[in-house]
């Protein structure tokens, strides 16, 4: 079934970027598809800050997409970059593997027991994998086939022709102090100076090229933007001593002894710096829009510099380029791909829906910072999504926020998959916290939960159910799990007082008739309002909301012996009544 194109006039980003991206490419490029684009190094893991590079470009895409215009989103693969240090904590990986460091990612091998051939194809394969979850559809570029094919050769013969010009461009920047403006002394190359970032939102563009600022300078023979990679080491660990442009003859030396001449014009082994390589793609492929990290805001950076020399030297025009703002992880102080135990998208796609996951990304503009829960707050954030879509259901979502919800749920190509009755995110991590996982006795619970709709089949909750459960087994301390008591605490039961044996009485007494989740909670938030000579409709008052807590605690002591839990309704549920009667006395 066609999906039926959004209006423009939407409130939400990416409506007003998709109008600006598609004016912008009527203007530069008219009959032309849409270029859009994104860089992702693999250089280890790729983390949630990676996914927003992919992610802002795609929403945007897809919705010039549903507008009916012919859209390419590029993947940029930066395979061809140094390998610049070895990531902790990676599976099948010593090291030895710093033997490899300045070859580039496709020379250096995969962690031992890999199936695939290299670093950089082991690390793009689980990408590939979750975007395709995500319904982001994409046109992948391997960087090594474009430079190791001699795609990019007028480009870089162009650059080498015209280095003091980059130079030119570049010493723009190297000769200003960025703090002050001023001009800096000529001599020794200054250190690259940038406006303070924060360090957390540093990290949220690397595992992109745009995470490297070479610009070349520092040669002993002059200005070269071109690096070769060493013919007998591999490594990048190379100086241009000389380059003559009428014949393209270059020569190189390399730390490791070698030295060697080649003729430009038919030699594949190296690369353009990447302070020119950026702006040269986005003149080779006619990119409209193309997001970047916070780190290119400041002066000097990659994209400030690449749109000088994009207009500069290869005569295109800079991409229309928002700034993204860096991706947390609630309890984790900040995201790095060079760093182990980073959270990935598919690590992500473990314990939350697809659908979600998109929304996260697509209710915030680029450059607001968010959070990604993989703590307790994953409930939160369900209860939110749920009740979004009760809204969107109802009409009353508000446009910005029922657009944020449509682009989380379908894309250009169709709806994503969801789960077919969605059953509250914490009462399903409840039930398979204190099920172990169990089937048939997660069945009888989720069956209970509502009476006059049960579940008939745990098909209906998946996959939310099985989210829940990755939830609980891999998020959640062992110390923190639901254990329910095997006995009855009769230490505690008999050290009741009246008042206390009441209320367990009303509470027994009442499970029969509220034995359904809605049921449960209006009994035990109501059996300390009859105890106050209360109504069990009246509204909480401080004193009764005190008396409540008391209640809860009485009953998760005897329950799980603990003072907090799972949501007693749906603790009482999995319980089961039976045996609730016996821990509670009866």
């Amino acid at each position: 079934m066609p999906i039926v194109a959004q209006s423009s006039t939407e409130t939400d980003w990416v409506s007003r970027f998709a109008d600006e991206v598609i004016t912008e490419s009527e203007r530069r490029a008219p009959g032309k598809p849409v270029v859009v684009a994104s860089g992702l190094s693999p250089s280890g893991p790729i983390h949630m800050g990676n996914l927003r590079e992919v992610m802002t470009p795609h929403l945007v895409a897809d919705e010039i997409r549903r507008r009916g215009h012919q859209v390419r989103h590029l993947i940029s693969w930066d395979d061809y970059d140094r390998y610049r240090k070895v990531p902790a904590g990676i599976p099948g990986v010593d090291a030895s593997w710093a033997d490899h460091i300045g070859k580039p990612l496709t020379s250096v091998p995969a962690p031992a027991g890999s199936p695939h051939s290299n670093w950089a194809e082991h690390f793009k394969a689980a990408m590939i994998e979750s975007m395709g979850e995500l319904g982001v559809e994409f046109d992948g570029i391997s960087q090594t086939e474009m430079y190791t094919s001699g795609a990019y050769r007028e480009q870089i013969l162009h650059a080498m022709r015209h280095r003091g010009d980059i130079d030119a461009i570049l010493d723009r920047y190297r000769t200003k102090d960025k703090a002050t403006g001023q001009p800096k002394a000529k001599g020794k190359p200054q250190q690259k100076q940038q406006k303070p970032v924060d360090e957390a939102e540093l990290a949220a563009a690397e595992g992109s090229g745009a995470a490297s600022e070479d610009d070349g300078s520092g040669g002993v023979g002059g200005y070269f933007p071109y690096k070769p990679y060493c013919g007998r080491c591999e490594r990048d660990l190379t100086t241009v001593t000389a380059y003559d442009d009428e014949t393209t003859e270059l020569t190189y030396t390399c730390v490791c002894g070698h030295s060697e001449t080649v003729l430009l014009r038919e030699f594949n082994r190296g690369k353009l710096v990447w302070k020119v390589d950026w702006p040269m793609r986005w003149a080779y492929e006619g990119v409209i829009f193309e997001p970047s990290g916070v780190d290119h805001s400041s002066p000097g950076s990659s994209f400030v510099v690449g749109g000088q020399i994009v207009r500069e030297i290869f005569d295109g025009v800079q991409p229309i380029g928002p700034m993204y703002a860096f991706v947390g992880i609630s309890g984790m102080a900040k995201m790095s791909s060079s760093k182990g135990g980073v959270p990935t998208p598919a690590d992500a796609l473990k314990i939350m829906e697809a659908p979600l996951l998109r929304w996260l990304y697509a209710r915030r503009r680029p450059n607001q910072s968010f959070k990604v829960a993989f703590d307790q707050e994953i409930q939160r954030l369900y209860d939110e999504w749920d009740k979004l879509e009760a809204k969107v259901a109802d009409g009353s979502a508000l446009p910005a926020d029922a657009a944020a919800h449509s682009r989380a749920v379908r894309t250009a190509a169709g709806e994503l998959p969801r789960t077919p009755r969605p059953l509250p995110y914490r009462t399903l991590a409840s039930v398979v916290d204190i099920t172990a996982g169990h089937d048939e006795q997660t069945l009888r619970i989720l069956s209970e939960l509502d009476p006059a709709n049960p579940l008939t089949s745990l098909a209906e909750a998946r996959p939310r159910l099985d989210c829940a459960e990755n939830w609980i087994t891999t998020q959640v301390p062992a110390e923190a799990r639901t254990i329910v008591r095997d006995e009855p605490d009769t230490e505690l039961l008999g050290s009741l007082g009246d008042e206390g044996r009441e209320a367990l009485r009303l509470l027994l007494e009442g499970l029969d008739t509220h034995w359904s989740l809605d049921g449960l909670t209006t009994l035990v938030y109501g059996v300390p309002k009859i105890m106050a000579g209360l109504d069990p409709e009246a509204k909480p008052t401080p004193e009764l909301k005190t008396a409540q807590r008391s209640f809860f605690v009485l009953l998760y002591r005897l329950l799980v012996s603990r003072d907090t839990g799972p949501r007693l309704p749906t603790l009482l549920l999995a319980v089961g009544a039976d045996r609730v009667r016996k821990l509670l006395g009866a």
